[in-house]
C-alpha cells in the first residue's frame, strides 16, 4: 500500500511528539494532526482542531484525504481517580471514541488504522522466561487495559466488517528523551547518588526505547504484513531492575548506588509500607517475544538499549 496522507492522534503526547517528529524528519508522509486546542505546529503540518475523544467527536475535516490513521490519544492512567465507575471513563475515550474515529475513517476512505494499544491488554506480568507472546490469550487487570482489549476488539471487527486494515502495536515501558514517571525518578535517583536496596533483583524487564517503538508504528503504516496483525513493541533485550539501575547509571556517568537487599527483606518492607503493587513493577518480571515482528514485518529494534538510555540519559542531564 502507498500511503501519502497521514493523520495523528495524540501529537502532543510522549509517544505522539516522537511520531510528529519521526515524520517531519523522514517526510515521506504529508501530515495532518488533530488537536484539542490551538498549538504552534510547524508549516509543514496540518493541525485541525477537534473535540475531545468521544463517541460524538466529529472527525469530518481532519480525515479529509486521509490514507491511513495512527492514533495514540487515549485517556491514559489517572493518579488519584475520582470517578465512581473508572471503567466506564475509560471506555468512553478508548473505546467508543477510538470506534467513532475508525467508523468515520472508513466512510472517508482512510485505508489502514494503526492503532497504539498498551501490554496491559496481556497482563501485570509475567513468569520468568515465559514471556507474553502477540497471539497468546490476553489478561488485563485495570480499567485502562480493559479498555485497551475493547477497542482491539472493536476495531478488528470493523476491519472485517469494512475492509478497513487495522494493525495494533502493544508497547511495554516507554523510555526516551524527555520520560516522566518512574523511570525519571529512577533517573534521580542514580544522579544524586542515593543508596537503593535494588543491588540483587533478578526479574527481567522488557522496555521499549521511543525511537524504537516509533519505527515499528511507521513500520505498521505500509507493511502489508501488518494487516489485521496484534504487534508486540519491546527493544528485544530485557533488563533485570538491578542492570537496568546499572545501565542508567553508565548513561548519567554516575554509577549507580545499589545495595544487595533479599528480595524477602523487599517484599516484607513493601507489604508493611502497603506498596505491594510497586513491588511487582519494580521487582517483578514482565518479559514479551516479539519475533513474530520480524517473520512478519523484517522488523527488529534499530537502536540498541546502550544508545538509547544515552539519549534519555543526555536529555534528563540538559533538563537538570
Amino acid at each position: 500500500m502507498n500511503a501519502n496522507r497521514l493523520l495523528l492522534t495524540g501529537s502532543t503526547g510522549f509517544v505522539g511528539g516522537a511520531i510528529q517528529q519521526r515524520i517531519l524528519v523522514d517526510e515521506q508522509y504529508d501530515l495532518t494532526i488533530a488537536v484539542r486546542r490551538e498549538v504552534g505546529a510547524p508549516s509543514t503540518v496540518h493541525a485541525v482542531q477537534v473535540a475531545d475523544l468521544t463517541a460524538q467527536t466529529d472527525w469530518t475535516d481532519a480525515l479529509q484525504g486521509i490514507d491511513v490513521v495512527i492514533h495514540s490519544a487515549a485517556r491514559v492512567h489517572v493518579m488519584n481517580e475520582t470517578s465512581a465507575d473508572p471503567l466506564a471513563e475509560f471506555r468512553k475515550v478508548n473505546v467508543e471514541g477510538t470506534l467513532a474515529l475508525a467508523r468515520q475513517a472508513v466512510a472517508a476512505g482512510v485505508k489502514r488504522f494503526v492503532f497504539v494499544s498498551s501490554i496491559k491488554v496481556n497482563g501485570e506480568g509475567t513468569t520468568l522466561g515465559q514471556p507474553y507472546t502477540a497471539d497468546a490469550a490476553v489478561n488485563p487487570s485495570d480499567p485502562y487495559g480493559v479498555s485497551k482489549y475493547e477497542a482491539e476488539q472493536a476495531l478488528l471487527a470493523l476491519a472485517q466488517e469494512t475492509g478497513l486494515e487495522v494493525a495494533i502495536v502493544r508497547p511495554v515501558l516507554v523510555y526516551g528523551p524527555g520520560v516522566k514517571a518512574n523511570f525519571r525518578s529512577m533517573m534521580k535517583w542514580v544522579q544524586r547518588g542515593v543508596p537503593l536496596p535494588l543491588g540483587s533483583i533478578h526479574n527481567k524487564r522488557s522496555l521499549v526505547a521511543l525511537d524504537n517503538l516509533v519505527d515499528l508504528i511507521l513500520t505498521c503504516v505500509e507493511h502489508p504484513g501488518a494487516i489485521n496483525q496484534v504487534f508486540l513493541a519491546s527493544d528485544g533485550n530485557d533488563l533485570s531492575t538491578t542492570q537496568m539501575l546499572q545501565q542508567l547509571g553508565v548513561a548519567l556517568g554516575k554509577p549507580a548506588r545499589l545495595l544487595p537487599v533479599p528480595m524477602s527483606w523487599l517484599n516484607l518492607a513493601f507489604s508493611l509500607l502497603g506498596k505491594r503493587d510497586f513491588t511487582q513493577r519494580l521487582c517483578g518480571s514482565l518479559q514479551v517475544d516479539i519475533a513474530k515482528n520480524e517473520q512478519l514485518l523484517g522488523w527488529t529494534p534499530p537502536v540498541s538499549v546502550e544508545e538509547a538510555m544515552g539519549k534519555t540519559a543526555a536529555a534528563y542531564l540538559a533538563e537538570t
